[in-house]
């Protein structure tokens, strides 16, 4: 059965930006419909950090005292590699001014769930899993207004088509809308692939503020981050040595790790096959227009971020409250045009050329190094400054934290904190 319906504004993807802004638009008013492919949003590995800007974000929206009470861990520093083999401490988020003084580690289906709870009381939110966007629609004028979908329930597949006044895609750096809209981003170069897997804690392991330091060995890079009851850890080496890894089988596999972080060998049989390693294909890119009539492309879907400093969902979900400012009352009126779109664009363009500038940066100078075989090399001024100079480690704790230009949740989505939660009796 084929059939067509109408939302104001469609938004392709349900990850942190797609909700996030399917939950500012709803709050003022806007009638807006969020598909998601999947079925639920347990997938491992996706990205987990929540940066202090974010935890702002959510108390702005009167969110943060539920998002506090979500399963975490808190990350309190990041320290670079020296040539010596030692590290040292770059960015203290400690220095920085509470409550917004660390990054938080919550499995992102933890904190979508939490999102979309709280969008779905907004009576204009509508979410519709197993639902994927699969290609757009147009007028005669080449103006996008809406897309077809495929949906999957039960046993059975329907296809259908939305039309809206406004078609975001929020569908990832793979995304299909962007193909379907012909544009292509320009692509940077990056060294290595990520593969993910965990490890568990033993339980005399007590961490109360994790840290990110790398562990190098020849050409390959170990990173741990400590989770509440597991290690989460990030294998880096040469871009496109997955085939090779595989071949080689588990138990080269378990040993590398071994080598790299000997005092996780009493637990590396806990990688029961290869099946247990998830591949990132990482990419670095962006689009040069993040528009077109009547589409407006976000997150991933316009800028692909590397896993380096971990700021991926944090971006994104700048990018739908910039979003959701400049949109809202437009669609509201039934006034939008590109204009508007061009401004989200502009608002979100530079804070992503920032980032992506310092990703580059730690690509070449360390990253790229290693995977060369060679010790990473970062500037001496750099290390001499971290060292002799603790105060320096609170910038780029800020920019790590907060990134530049960070977004503050407008008025019409803001409410009052949450209350606690009313204390459960069983019966």
């Amino acid at each position: 059965m084929h059939k067509a319906e109408y939302t104001t504004c469609l938004i392709a993807g349900g990850g942190p930006a797609g909700v996030m802004l399917g939950l500012l638009l709803a709050r003022a008013g806007v009638e807006v419909t969020v598909l998601e492919k999947h079925a639920d949003f347990l997938r491992d590995f996706r990205g987990d950090t929540v940066h202090a800007s974010t935890i702002r974000l959510l108390d702005e929206l009167g969110l943060g005292e539920g998002f506090r009470r979500l399963p975490q861990s808190r990350l309190g520093n990041f320290r670079l590699p020296t040539p010596s083999g030692d590290s040292v401490m770059l960015a203290d988020f400690g220095l920085l001014k509470a409550p917004y003084n660390y990054v938080a580690m919550v499995p992102q289906w933890d904190l979508l769930s939490f999102l979309v709870e709280a969008a779905g009381h907004e009576q204009a939110f509508t979410l519709r899993m197993s639902t994927e966007a699969t290609d757009l629609l147009r007028d005669g004028t080449g103006k996008v207004i809406g897309v077809a979908y495929r949906s999957r329930a039960g046993n059975g597949e329907e296809t259908g088509e939305i039309r809206a006044d406004l078609t975001v895609a929020c569908d990832g750096r793979g995304s299909v809308l962007r193909a379907r809209a012909g544009l292509v981003p320009r692509e940077f170069p990056v060294p290595f692939d990520t593969w993910w897997f965990r490890l568990p804690r033993n339980a005399d392991e007590t961490e109360p503020v994790a840290s990110i330091a790398p562990r190098f060995a020849g050409s390959e890079v170990l990173l741990s981050l400590t989770r509440r009851d597991y290690h989460q850890i990030a294998y880096l080496a040469a871009k496109g040595l997955d085939p090779t890894l595989r071949a080689e089988g588990v138990e080269a596999f378990r040993a590398r790790v071994a080598r790299l972080r000997p005092d996780l060998a009493d637990r590396v049989d806990h990688i029961r096959s290869m099946d247990d390693l998830h591949l990132l294909d990482v990419k670095l890119n962006r689009l040069p227009t993040w528009h077109r009539p009547g589409l407006l492309l976000l997150g991933d879907a316009a800028h692909a971020m590397s896993p380096a400093g971990g700021v991926g969902i944090n971006l994104a979900i700048q990018d739908a409250v910039a979003a959701a400012r400049v949109i809202a009352s437009p669609l509201l009126s039934r006034t939008l045009d590109g204009g508007h779109l061009a401004a989200v664009q502009k608002r979100r363009r530079l804070p992503t050329a920032i980032v992506q500038t310092f990703q580059r940066l730690l690509h070449r100078v360390v990253f790229a190094q290693v995977m060369a075989g060679k010790q990473p090399n970062p500037p001496k001024a750099l290390l001499f400054v971290a060292r002799n100079f603790p105060a320096f480690r609170k910038l780029p704790a800020r920019m790590i934290a907060f990134g530049p230009r960070p977004e503050h949740a407008p008025g019409f989505a803001r409410r009052k904190p949450d209350p606690a939660p009313e204390p459960h009796h069983g019966g």
